[in-house]
């Protein structure tokens, strides 16, 4: 709880807070209890960002000699449970996000439409911002745009200025 009553006070200073964390579902000893109470927290909580890896064995790892080791086809469940989970928070996050205006840096152009990202989004790993092609846009250049639509990982905007 503790953990939960931090994230509500730094979203109320900081309402543009993006917050990302990763888990690890399958971990050995871990209930089904456990992971009822992962996604009752997640939602709870509405992380921005999450990762999520299914717990294996690692050559000379002390968690091997752990009991209860979780069968891996639960773990895979777990796993897509919690990233089904995930979309909704995020898809839901993101359209709230639907006619503000944010800054973003082009990370390439294409013929179709030119790909950034806002300041919460890591390159590679999160959601894109996908801007309409034709723009004078360089990778690199900040943008601030106005948010058009959203979708489960990712946000359609139109440029407002452009500061080449």
């Amino acid at each position: 709880i503790k953990t939960l009553e931090r994230i509500f006070a730094w979203r109320k200073e900081v309402p543009e807070l993006t917050i990302r964390s990763t888990f690890i579902v399958g971990f050995p000893g871990e209930t089904e209890e456990d992971f009822q109470y992962l996604l009752e927290w997640l939602e709870e909580a509405k992380l921005d960002r999450v990762g999520c890896f299914r717990y294996e064995a690692v050559n000379g790892a002390a968690a091997n000699k752990l009991p209860n080791a979780v069968p891996k086809e639960i773990s895979e469940r777990r796993w897509h449970q919690l990233m089904a989970t995930q979309k909704k928070i995020s898809e839901r996050r993101l359209s709230q996000r639907v006619g503000q205006k944010i800054d973003v840096i082009v990370d390439s152009v294409r013929s179709k439409n030119i790909v950034a990202r806002s300041k919460g989004d890591a390159p590679e790993i999160d959601g894109k911002v996908f801007l309409p092609p034709g723009i004078n846009l360089s990778p690199g250049d900040i943008s601030t745009v106005q948010v058009e639509r959203s979708g489960e990982y990712d946000l359609w905007a139109v440029p407002i200025q452009n500061q080449p």
